[in-house]
């Protein structure tokens, strides 16, 4: 039995591992198809954006805190009742349904209200499009709950597979929906980047069928949570159920989230003043970025995050959870610093590969047509800024974990309100000094200097709390990452130069494939080149960085 247990763990890791991954690869192609079907710096772009945005994160700023962080962890101890949870599940679901119901149906009919209060600028024409964008696309709230807590049960019972895979059912139908859009009604056109020019059929197809894709995602769900057996059922009457306690645990996490999703909110609302301000150029504004730029941006400069940070700080958040509960500080204070090191190995390759290739990786979601190396170039220089910043994103991300595995939830949230506070406040005042055409460039340059600020701040937190963890030896490494990444970043802009990465109808930037090409050639270029420096600068940290990956690997469990 107890041979037979890590097997089985790291066979659900890597059941878990491949569907996050599958689902990442599609998402991209999906976020792809969608620029070839309305374009990137467009106008009907960054109303769909807008419209197909606002319901996750009004998800996660009412409802998303409390299903995934207060109700987590008493759906865990219920399911070692007797009645494996039946009970409380049966409450729980009820409760979901009841709430988020609540809450798409009111924003539904808010719909108009809320993209009038979340725009800048909108001609009346964008605005009642966005609404009816709005209108299908709103009731994925009530879906994306019913998702969370479904698969949050599925979990707590041993069936994790389920969750990681059901987003993978979201983008193929998203996909599908795509190609028969661009089937139907051809890919983008400067011409039909109108409101005036869209059609109800244009709609149906992709604001419904989008919001298809997010349905099919929670209800695929319920097939496995009928296996169960838990004979579940409606049920009233939620007294007990531990909202009280674990509300007591996390409220501060629950701040944190409203205080981050409120910025970003504000940050959407005034990024899209760009897409008010491109009417106004005769050449349509391909080189002016709106908020499909700025998002996709941060997706794509957000990438070596997702991938490396993520798996690695999950690994050493475990480490530091048993050093603060032994109450062995020595060894909290060495985690932190091999920690950091261990991930700049990975977040200084991922800033130089943004910085030179950022020009290719725009031109994946920029879509096709005449203006498709316009919009990439104006998306790229995005890229670039965000992506040189991101180390720092991920050394904040890291410090921040440290305070919750001592189940510190309140530090995270002076840091985030003092973050998020400043941020907002300068992105106010950009807004209304700068010309709308040039707002996404400042706030993408306002993000990068927040990121380096929110770096040193983690960093002041936790010197303050734990003592120094070896300041110095941290950033001798980074210097040591960074001539390593310098190196890598001259050879990779060497290839791309080759490519005709960096001249207008250059071969890089001529077609998404061009690009994948481009992409496959420049990185691995890099990657050789970052891993030499590194051997030869004598990193040690690069085998620390490769052995939980390898863990995860076939036959290394």
């Amino acid at each position: 039995m107890s041979a037979s247990r890590p097997q089985s763990t790291a066979r659900a890791s890597a059941i878990m591992a491949a569907g996050t991954m599958v689902s990442r690869v599609l998402g991209f192609v999906r976020t792809s198809l969608l620029a070839v079907a309305i374009g990137a710096n467009t106008t009907m772009g960054d109303i769909f954006e807008k419209a197909n945005t606002i319901p996750n994160i009004i998800y996660l700023l009412l409802a998303g805190g409390v299903f995934n962080v207060v109700l987590v962890p008493q759906i865990i101890k219920a399911s070692n009742n007797n009645d494996g949870g039946a009970d409380y599940v049966s409450r729980l679901l009820s409760l979901t349904v009841l709430v988020l119901g609540g809450i798409a149906l009111a924003a539904t009919a808010l719909a108009g209200p809320i993209i009038s209060t979340l725009t800048t600028g909108w001609t009346q024409p964008m605005l009642e499009l966005g609404t009816i964008f709005a209108l299908w696309c709103l009731p994925q709230i009530f879906f994306y709950g019913l998702y969370a807590v479904v698969g949050q049960v599925l979990n707590a019972h041993g069936r994790f597979g389920w969750y990681m895979w059901a987003p993978v059912v979201n983008n193929v139908v998203a996909i599908s929906v795509l190609v028969l859009y661009i089937f139907l009604f051809g890919s983008y056109t400067p011409q039909g980047d109108h409101p005036e020019a869209w059609t109800s059929p244009q709609t149906m197809v992709l604001a419904g069928g989008t919001t298809l894709g997010i349905v099919l995602q929670s209800l695929v769900l319920l097939w496995p949570l009928s296996r169960l057996g838990l004979g579940l059922k409606l049920k009233f009457g939620w007294r007990g159920i531990g909202l009280r306690q674990a509300g007591k645990v996390a409220g501060w996490t629950l701040g944190t989230m409203v205080v981050g999703n409120s910025a970003y909110l504000l940050y959407g609302t005034i990024a899209s003043a760009a897409t008010a301000g491109r009417q106004e150029l005769a050449d349509g504004g391909a080189g002016v970025p709106g908020e499909y730029a700025l998002n996709t941006g941060t997706l794509i400069a957000m990438l070596p995050h997702s991938v490396f940070v993520l798996s690695l700080a999950t690994v050493l958040f475990n480490q530091l959870s048993r050093s603060q509960a032994t109450g062995d500080m020595e060894a909290v204070r060495g985690t932190i610093n091999s920690g950091l090191r261990t991930i700049g190995v990975a977040t200084m390759f991922g800033a130089a590969v943004l910085v030179v290739l950022a020009g290719p990786l725009a031109r994946l979601f920029a879509g096709s047509g005449p203006t498709a190396e316009a919009s990439a170039g104006a998306m790229g220089q995005i890229v670039a800024v965000l992506g040189a910043a991101m180390p720092f994103m991920s050394i904040y991300f890291f410090l921040s974990r440290v305070f919750y595995a001592e189940e510190d939830a309140k530090t995270p949230l002076i840091m985030q309100s003092i973050l998020s506070g400043t941020c907002a406040v300068i992105a106010i005042v950009l807004g209304q000094l700068l010309p709308s055409t040039q707002i996404v460039f400042a706030l993408a340059i306002l993000f990068a200097i927040f990121h380096l600020f929110s770096a040193a701040l983690a960093h002041l937190f936790a010197v303050r709390r734990l003592g120094d963890y070896g300041t110095a030896g941290v950033a001798e490494s980074y210097i040591r990452f960074g001539y390593a990444a310098l190196g890598s970043a001259a050879a990779g802009a060497a290839a791309l130069w080759l490519l005709g990465g960096y001249q207008s109808g250059g071969f890089a930037m001529g077609s998404i494939v061009a690009a994948v090409v481009s992409l496959a050639i420049c990185g691995t270029v890099m990657a050789a080149v970052y891993l030499l420096l590194l051997k030869l600068l004598r990193a040690s940290e690069l085998d620390g960085f490769l052995a939980p990956i390898l863990a995860r690997l076939p036959g290394r469990a």
